[in-house]
């Protein structure tokens, strides 16, 4: 085969195996989660429901939509987000709909979050939530979102190239810039990149983090 033949036939390979909407690469190094923004009606008007996590759990103590990790064996990822839900509110999939998906947020720990939004016509007296995962179950109304922005703080990002040991407190190089002859500063974190974090403070609870970044853009995206 000639160049030119072989050219065209890498040219043809491209196109067969590329997508032609961009997708997150190496995503499976990341946790890979899925969270259901969950609306209910309240008296005619429309509410999230939130969870404050179990402080037995991961992250326990925190507030959060219904939500968890995706697994392999999950359909798609919208089957992952009413399996969480009715596993962590005991909310039957078939008392859920799905309105759509809000997308997906990426954050700077190492997280994936593909997001929904669905809304359940059951009584809120009547969602059991699994006391093993959720402390307690409250509502706010999308209203309240809509009407007063997130207080906005920084944090720091950065990269570590090696870390200390919990146990023998001995420092454990994972990175080793050095050896690898890279420049001076990779030998030492670097990076120190700003990332905003949200907050939004409620009558009922502190709601924080990727809780409400996915939150602010809700109201950004129904409100353009």
């Amino acid at each position: 085969m000639d160049s030119d033949n072989r050219k065209m036939k890498l040219e043809v390979l491209i196109q067969q195996k590329l997508d032609r909407e961009p997708a997150i690469l190496d995503r499976e190094e990341y946790f890979n989660s899925v969270v259901l923004m969950l609306l209910i009606k309240i008296e005619g008007e429309y509410h999230f429901i939130f969870q404050k996590r179990a402080s037995t759990i991961r992250q326990g103590g925190e507030v959060s939509f219904p939500g968890g990790k995706y697994e392999e064996s999950d359909k798609t990822y919208e089957y992952t987000a009413l399996r969480e839900t009715s596993e962590e509110m005991g909310i039957a999939e078939n008392k859920i709909t799905i309105l759509g998906s809000l997308g997906t947020l990426v954050g700077p720990m190492g997280v994936i979050i593909d997001t929904f939004v669905g809304i359940t016509d059951i009584s809120i007296d009547h969602i059991q939530a699994n006391p093993d995962e959720v402390e307690k179950i409250f509502t706010v109304p999308v209203e309240y979102f809509i009407k007063n922005q997130p207080e906005r703080y920084y944090a720091t990002v950065q990269f570590h190239p090696s870390h200390t040991d919990e146990k023998t407190k001995q420092e454990i190089v994972s990175f080793p810039a050095d050896i690898l002859g890279l420049p001076e500063g990779y030998k030492k974190p670097w990076g120190k990149r700003k990332y905003s974090i949200l907050v939004y403070k409620t009558q009922e609870e502190m709601i924080w983090g990727l809780t409400a970044k996915l939150i602010d853009n809700f109201v950004k995206k129904i409100m353009q």
